[in-house]
């Protein structure tokens, strides 16, 4: 009565419906049918049948006077209801507010992006907000380069092994003049992280930007998530900084603590 169902086909529709909502987070901006037809390498009928499916069940919207899609409200319900789910953020919020409000600084809480494509990325799954002004906050749920972020480093350092080798020869880009591009400083850098229990991102994604960054480890020693606080350089690389390096430290060694 139904038919035949091809199942292979039908696994492949619903791989590429997720590769369009992957590709417009990972890009932050609204496109068109052309532009996520070249991104995909997808003919642009094949991807206007899938984006007229997700905008039916409200996973993508269409911009009426630009024809752009963006994605929908019923991604954010689903997001909402997850955020309030994920246990580890819970868990770590009581003392990311606390950092938070002893520092004046904006903190965060990530994990790792694991279906970042191109190269490592993490994602803000809560956040902390300062009273002072801050140049750049990223909101929560957007993903972000890990080589930039002082977060993203300390999340790599204690990655799952073998989780870089697929990135390991890609190319990092470039956002200012202190960004590391090269794998081999990467690697150096998150050796040198391991050693010190911390990660510092020092201008790397933005000038004037400077983050302190320590991993939540779980019972196996590998990061389930890391906190960073984030300020004007002028802020945090001040008679602070050791201060916030050290409570940023002890206070995910606690947490790691409590989940082991």
């Amino acid at each position: 009565m139904w038919g035949v169902v091809n199942e292979k086909e039908l696994i492949n529709s619903v791989d590429r419906a997720l590769d369009i909502l992957l590709l417009l987070q990972d890009k932050g901006k609204e496109m068109g049918i052309t532009e996520i037809s070249n991104a995909l390498g997808v003919y642009k009928s094949t991807i206007y049948r899938t984006l007229v499916t997700l905008e039916n069940k409200g996973f993508v919207q269409q911009n009426s006077e630009n024809g752009k899609y963006w994605l929908g409200l019923r991604l954010y319900s689903l997001g909402m209801l997850i955020k309030d789910k994920l246990t580890i953020k819970n868990l770590v919020y009581p003392y990311a507010k606390a950092l938070a409000e002893k520092f004046k600084e904006v903190v965060h809480i990530s994990i790792l992006d694991q279906n970042a494509q191109d190269y490592p990325k993490h994602i803000i799954i809560e956040k902390c907000e300062s009273q002072q002004v801050l140049s750049l906050t990223p909101p929560i749920g957007s993903s972000a380069c890990c080589h930039t972020s002082a977060v993203g480093k300390a999340l790599l350092a204690y990655s799952k092994r073998g989780y870089l080798d697929k990135y390991i020869g890609n190319e990092l880009p470039k956002f200012t003049e202190k960004t590391i591009t090269s794998w081999e400083k990467l690697l150096e850098e998150l050796q040198k992280i391991r050693q010190e229990g911390y990660a510092v991102d020092d201008e790397e994604l933005e000038l004037g930007l400077t983050c302190v960054a320590a991993p939540i480890l779980g019972k196996d020693g590998e990061a389930i998530a890391a906190l960073s606080i984030s300020g004007p350089t002028a802020r945090v690389k001040s008679e602070k900084f050791l201060e916030i390096v050290q409570a940023i430290r002890d206070i995910t060694i606690q947490i790691s603590n409590i989940i082991d």
